[in-house]
């Protein structure tokens, strides 16, 4: 009966089961090593599977995507209206976060003694991530740039965090295919078509347990934040209701209006039909929290569902999963806005135009991985003379709010892919016509003789 359903039915089944379930052995006090022993590992292992595919099908989609372009011009016009892009739409999600972070002030609400509480319990985790981050402080201004160019390929592709290397080397090595006789160049690009519908043909395999999956990710995580004390992990999350509402204003403003905005200034494409199509990406980054390993099927759902061609989604969408974070750029400047109200701290606006540089380039820093955004949070912080001891505050929701971010970076990715390729004519006609990606190629077939 489950097959016959749709896939993102699927999911949100699952989702909702795993809630319950998670929610039933907290009040029925179920042991919580039933469900992180015993179910837990259904979810990783769908979590690894994802991850598994997710460096190989950024290697073989982008080498295909680049030297598919057919010469250095379309891709350096193509290079560059994707960058502009998710350049711009970064910025107004930085700036939609600072906006609604001034205007209700959710930090100087904040009990002194919810405020030590926190920074009791998150004391030690705080620490951890501020000695990453002054790790990436320590580092030269041109560091990022030598850390995008691999000093061993094979080491780069077995770590997800790494994926900006792939992403160069990659491109690299597209264009040095458009630059070498074609009859050298063919039987490569050939291996790696081939290879890109092998990873393609496994993520169908994989999806065959995502429901499975998220109702685990799902339950373990609801039993995870309640801890050994339901009623605190409750009272906690209460305290922090509001700068948590601020921030889930922020995410769907920027799904709701901003995005809409976009796909009907630059496409003909529906926002209700764009948002049917990828539904299931967005409820796995929902349940993952993490944009690479959402990837692979993000990639297979643009393609075969709003129909864009393989060479725009195979070059857009892996530099978005690397650079393009719209959700976790919003959510750093709320937070960072949040600890310093909290904190008895007043921001200028320098500090605050310094929030939006350093949580632009916090955007391209932050893999896409759960928690990353936190690490860049510091950094953040300490660049407005914020102490960093400051995450506590905000680490008790942060979890439930990396998965909402996830959604809008992982929609961000796809709005401006579908944007880049209305602009190079690369949508089908079918869709351009009705607005429907589920009947485009059925309308182009019905008038083709």
């Amino acid at each position: 009966m489950l097959k016959k359903l749709p896939l993102h039915t699927q999911i949100i089944i699952g989702l909702v089961l795993g809630l319950i379930f998670g929610l039933v052995s907290i009040q029925f006090g179920i042991p919580k090593w039933i469900t992180l022993d015993f179910i837990k590992p259904v979810g990783t292992i769908f979590i690894n599977g994802l991850k598994m595919i997710a460096m190989p099908l950024v290697l073989a989609s982008l080498i295909i995507g680049v030297s598919n372009l057919g010469d250095i011009s379309k891709l350096s016009r193509i290079g560059g209206k994707t960058l502009f892009a998710f350049l711009i739409t970064t910025i107004i999600a930085i700036c939609t976060g600072l906006g609604l972070v001034n205007l209700f002030k959710p930090g100087e609400g904040l009990p002194d003694s919810t405020r030590e509480s926190l920074m009791a319990m998150y004391e030690g985790d705080a620490g951890q991530r501020a000695e990453a981050a002054a790790e990436l402080q320590d580092q030269s201004p041109l560091q990022p740039i030598v850390d995008m160019v691999p000093q061993n390929l094979f080491q780069a592709t077995t770590d997800n965090a790494a994926m900006l290397q792939v992403v160069f080397f990659a491109i690299l090595a597209g264009i040095a295919l458009l630059q070498i006789p074609k009859t050298k160049a063919e039987p490569v690009i050939a291996f790696f078509d081939g290879f890109n519908d092998l990873i393609i043909q496994i993520v169908n395999y994989i999806m065959v347990i995502a429901p499975y999956g998220v109702f685990a990710l799902m339950a373990s995580l609801i039993v995870e934040i309640a801890g050994d004390n339901p009623q605190s992990a409750v009272t906690l999350l209460l305290a922090l209701l509001k700068y948590s509402l601020i921030v889930l204003g922020g995410l769907f403003f920027m799904m709701l209006v901003i995005y809409p905005i976009l796909l009907k200034s630059f496409t003909k494409v529906k926002y209700a039909d764009f948002f049917k199509a990828i539904r299931p990406a967005q409820l796995l980054a929902f349940s993952t929290s993490s944009s690479s390993a959402t990837l692979p099927v993000t990639m297979k759902l643009t393609e075969e569902e709003l129909g864009i061609s393989e060479n725009i989604t195979s070059f857009v969408l892996p530099l978005g999963a690397t650079i393009n974070m719209n959700g976790t750029s919003l959510y750093q400047s709320v937070a960072a806005v949040f600890i310093a109200q909290a904190l008895g701290m007043d921001l200028t606006f320098s500090q605050q135009i310094m929030i939006v540089l350093t949580s632009t380039l916090a955007a391209i820093g932050s893999a896409g991985v759960p928690g990353a955004g936190l690490i860049m949070l510091i950094v953040v912080l300490e660049s407005i003379g914020v102490p960093a001891a400051g995450i506590a505050l905000i680490m008790a929701p942060d979890r439930i709010l990396d998965m909402f971010r996830t959604v809008v970076n992982v929609t961000g990715d796809v709005v401006v892919t579908t944007v880049v390729a209305s602009t190079e004519g690369e949508l089908p006609e079918g869709m351009l016509r009705k607005g429907n990606p589920f009947t485009a190629n059925e309308s182009v077939q019905e008038e083709t003789p």
